[in-house]
């Protein structure tokens, strides 16, 4: 999941995204945040932290990536990297935070010739559902029909009446939504 938002973002924006890491932290940062702060448990913080991180990196295309397009991105990404996880280590330090297992999903199946945890399959199972899914938007729908044509002639797409900026930050923000998704899935 985390390749894949890169993926996403590389391949439709043609952004290199130094600041992908740093937003698969918090999407691990926002669940055991929202845990803390807000009492929420894994599964709402499984479906908030990746909206809450995707409206945060659509918010910084918009306001600063959007500006940068003819230049190079590369350094910008890379200083926006090293400024967020500087911010986290300044305040909860290099080590790791404790986030609990939910109960459903402890304990391990023996396959025989195997043990698998249950948490395990379950980032599998789900890692391939969102996958699938992203394949199918990009490559099945309409939006993504839009996608991938604003990437290869914006100015012809937005003649149509496309607005292609907000498909830009649509992306953006898809591709740190996954970041963030993978993020909570690892915590």
């Amino acid at each position: 999941l985390l390749s894949l938002g890169l993926a996403v973002i590389f391949g439709l924006l043609r952004v290199i995204n130094f600041a992908h890491g740093a937003q698969y932290m918090l999407g691990a940062f926002a669940a055991y945040l929202l845990s803390l702060w807000l009492g929420l448990g894994y599964w709402s913080a499984l479906i908030l932290a990746p909206v809450i991180v995707g409206l945060l990196g659509a918010l910084v295309e918009r306001t600063m990536l959007s500006r940068l397009y003819k230049l190079d991105r590369l350094l910008f990404t890379f200083g926006l990297a090293l400024t967020i996880e500087g911010t986290f280590r300044y305040f909860y330090g290099a080590a790791g935070q404790p986030y609990a297992t939910p109960a459903a999903l402890s304990g391990g199946v023996n396959l025989g010739f195997m043990f698998l945890p249950i948490y395990r399959g379950w980032v599998v199972v789900a890692s391939l559902i969102v996958c699938i899914a992203v394949w199918l938007l990009i490559e099945k729908t309409k939006l993504g029909s839009y996608l991938r044509a604003a990437t290869e002639n914006p100015t012809l797409v937005q003649s149509f009446g496309v607005n292609v900026p907000l498909l830009l930050t649509f992306t953006y923000g898809l591709g740190a939504s996954l970041a963030a998704f993978a993020g909570v899935l690892a915590a």
